[in-house]
């Protein structure tokens, strides 16, 4: 990170606005790069990573003010952001369409469905890391059936959680319980999610 961006990172860190153009011009090459990155090639074909790009910055001058972790490095945010507007795309685009899964890339795989099956998708993309982006298929496949067998307040907590990413006490209010209760609760649900997975994805 050259000294501008660190000068506007800083300033964004304190709550100053007016930092945030200027800072998405200086992270522009980088944070592009990123979408880059996450684009399956079916969605390649769709959206360009300019209209992602576009569509983040957008996005990030909309919710400044309001972003739940105040102390999250500015370019971590902006990449969730940006994550989350292609999650959008790829359901905007194939949520009609029935994929054969031994062809598709993870990120496809699921979009055929709706309601469960989106908030799968968006659950692995949270709980895995872009390298693992396309070698997930059996992962996701294990976690639909699990999620499914969770009672509502538990899927509520897990999508919030590692989906919204949200602290516990603000999941806490959502949910009307304590942020004792729903640590707890996101632990139990964890630990029942990783025996059916095999694996420490979700343990952060």
């Amino acid at each position: 990170m050259n000294d501008d961006a660190a000068t506007l990172e800083a300033r964004l860190r304190d709550g100053d606005a007016a930092a945030l153009g200027p800072y998405l011009d200086e992270v522009r090459p980088q944070l592009l790069a990123f979408v880059e990155r996450q684009l399956g090639s079916q969605l390649r074909r769709k959206v360009e990573a300019e209209d992602i790009l576009q569509e983040t910055g957008i996005e990030a001058v909309r919710q400044y003010e309001k972003r739940p972790e105040r102390d999250q490095k500015p370019f971590s945010w902006l990449c969730q952001i940006a994550e989350r507007k292609i999650i959008d795309a790829h359901r905007h685009h194939f949520a009609a369409q029935k994929r054969d899964a031994g062809r598709e890339l993870a990120l496809d795989q699921r979009a055929g469905q709706t309601g469960r099956g989106d908030f799968v998708n968006m659950l692995v993309m949270s709980i895995t890391t872009p390298s693992q982006a396309f070698s997930r298929n059996a992962r996701e496949a294990r976690l639909a059936e699990a999620v499914g067998q969770l009672p509502e307040d538990h899927r509520e907590a897990i999508r919030l959680r590692y989906v919204e990413n949200l602290p516990t006490k603000q999941i806490a209010a959502e949910l009307g319980k304590t942020d004792a209760s729903v640590r707890i609760m996101l632990s139990r649900t964890v630990k029942r999610l990783q025996t059916l997975l095999g694996d420490e994805s979700l343990r952060r």
